[in-house]
């Protein structure tokens, strides 16, 4: 388990805002305080490395984990980007992801961070392949549907449940799509997995993360964000396709 501690629900009267903040802002982050270690440290030397490494080994394909160092110094690491971030602001991203995160969780040996663009984590202990269940934060559209909510949810977990489908069947990991809603609505949706995680994990994580989307029940849309995996949903495109 990466990290031990779970966000509660987000409702940010400026959630439409965050779609046009690429990268200099992040979405959340988490320190877990309960480990550190010291400037001029091997763990310090080794996770300045793996910091690095991520930068030049995650744009090309907009994935990628590494780890530096052995024993009690060693550092594991890994980045995501959207899946339709291009290599170069996948690169911005996670350039700017891993100074940032040192800024705001000085000398911690568990970290994570998250952008529109990317996530970023580190651990002192080994996480590749293990679904984060625990370190997730929710974040609903402050403007209620205008249309049957009941009827509402039940198209977004037809769009998402089908998208969770396209994406662990794609070597991505990673599906967007939409869904006619009659009336001139369309209803989009993401869902996207870390690829350390296999097709059956990233279902299962993605299944969870629509679950938690019942927190933004009547609203017009809303985003479960977690370490492993995360789905969206809005009345409004919001991925360059």
């Amino acid at each position: 388990m990466f990290l031990s501690r779970s966000i509660p629900l987000l409702l940010l009267s400026f959630f439409l805002l965050l779609d046009t903040s690429f990268g200099a802002n992040p979405l959340k982050h988490i320190c877990f305080r309960r480990d550190n270690y010291t400037s001029g440290s091997p763990f310090k030397t080794n996770l300045d490395s793996l910091l690095t490494t991520l930068v030049s080994k995650v744009p090309p394909s907009g994935f990628g984990t590494s780890s530096s160092g052995e024993g009690n110094d060693q550092v594991y690491g890994l980045a995501l980007c959207r899946g339709d971030v291009s290599s170069s602001d996948c690169e911005s991203c996670v350039s700017d992801a891993g100074p940032e995160l040192l800024q705001r969780c000085p000398e911690q040996k568990v970290a994570i961070i998250w952008y529109n663009n990317c996530l970023l984590k580190y651990s002192k202990m080994e996480f590749f392949g293990k679904i984060d269940t625990m370190n997730k934060f929710h974040w609903c559209n402050v403007h209620d549907v205008d249309m049957d909510f009941m009827e509402f949810n039940r198209k977004i977990k037809q769009l998402l449940s089908n998208l969770t489908d396209e994406a662990v069947a794609g070597p991505k990991l990673y599906a967007y799509g939409e869904l006619g809603l009659g009336g001139n609505k369309t209803l989009f949706g993401l869902a996207q997995c870390t690829r350390d995680l296999s097709a059956y994990d990233c279902k299962t994580c993605l299944k969870g993360a629509i679950f938690d989307l019942r927190f933004c029940s009547g609203k017009r849309g809303g985003r479960t964000v977690g370490g492993s995996c995360n789905v969206r949903s809005e009345l409004y495109p919001f991925v360059d396709v």
